[in-house]
């Protein structure tokens, strides 16, 4: 099995270069489904091969289970050539007595749970707690992890104790990761952030971060990583079927209609929908990279091929003036 190159990178103020595609870990937590430590371990060397050398992954993901197997995939090469984010907020708690249980989303025994914690001492013992899962000595990226009901502490003790940890240099870079643009937008505007990563918000069918947080990141040399560029599946087949999921729920029949008129316009121009969609974050120069969920090699193949694929210019032209993708 051969898959094309992943070649170019893109560098953040900070001088941390990520290839314009990443390896988004959060399959390798078990999500929805399980996956063995023979499979996770392959989908990374795969995407080794294939040239890619940015790594996302947090402890939310199978809690701690992404974490673990990314990092003893990992630990075949050399620490140098590669970039790994992971995320603070939420802490793992101990749980015995929900051991037995599935955890939601996560194909994995219930034996810890999740805490949310912005404080200082919180984010300090996130990060030691991710370190010693992944086993390395320091994380090029740390990303606040969802902090929309924690504003007030993330804007200011969670930012403080990750300037501190990147003072230090157990840290390379900092930001915030969430599945809105308007609070990472002010996380821009307000804080010392050197990248923030926006889930499903500059895509296809949603550009909102377009309107606030591009401007923002744009403004203040603030780095963007893309990821959820298929809107949990609706994009990432040539056609689209009623019963697509759109941000995790049942995807609205408008949108179903919309997303194929799109893949129409796609076809029409020899492309296909995800194809396109891993494309559009790229054709901004504050996107630094585009995080990719991938649990097997043969994701990881089909994943650079689309990556790989030379967009018409055309195709852009006439998205934008059908006005199907709204920009």
């Amino acid at each position: 099995m051969t898959a094309n190159q992943v070649t170019q990178s893109r560098t953040l103020s900070r001088k941390i270069s990520l290839t314009e595609i990443g390896f988004g870990g959060a399959q390798l937590g078990n999500l929805f489904q399980k996956v063995s430590d023979v499979e996770a371990e392959l989908a990374v060397r795969a995407a080794w091969s294939a040239g890619i050398r940015y790594f996302d992954t947090a402890p939310h993901y199978g809690l701690g289970l992404s974490e673990r197997r990314l990092g003893s995939a990992l630990s075949a090469y050399h620490r140098a050539d590669y970039v790994v984010s992971t995320k603070v907020g939420r802490l793992l708690v101990p749980s015995p007595e929900t051991a037995e249980l599935e955890d939601e989303g996560f194909a994995v025994p219930a034996d810890h749970r999740r805490v949310f914690d912005f404080s200082r001492d919180g984010i300090f013992r996130s990060i030691e707690a991710s370190l010693q899962r992944l086993g390395l000595d320091h994380i090029d990226i740390a990303y606040l992890h969802d902090p929309d009901e924690h504003w007030g502490e993330a804007s200011t003790t969670g930012i403080d104790a990750l300037i501190q940890l990147r003072e230090q240099g157990l840290v390379g870079a900092i930001g915030a990761g969430m599945n809105q643009s308007k609070m990472l937008a002010e996380f821009v505007r307000r804080c010392d952030v050197d990248v923030v990563m926006i889930a499903g918000r500059l895509t296809l069918l949603d550009t909102s971060a377009l309107q606030d947080l591009i401007p923002a990141a744009h403004d203040r040399g603030v780095g963007v990583v893309a990821a959820g560029v298929f809107n949990s599946g609706l994009l990432g087949n040539r056609r689209v079927s009623e019963k697509s999921m759109f941000d995790y729920r049942p995807a609205p029949r408008a949108l179903v209609t919309r997303a194929n008129l799109i893949a129409d316009m796609c076809e029409a121009h020899g492309v296909t929908l995800p194809e396109v969609a891993v494309a559009f974050p790229l054709q901004l120069s504050e996107v630094v990279s585009v995080v990719l969920g991938m649990r097997t090699p043969d994701q990881v193949v089909e994943n650079v091929g689309r990556f790989n694929r030379v967009i018409p210019a055309g195709l852009w032209r006439d998205l934008k003036s059908s006005g199907l993708v709204r920009t």
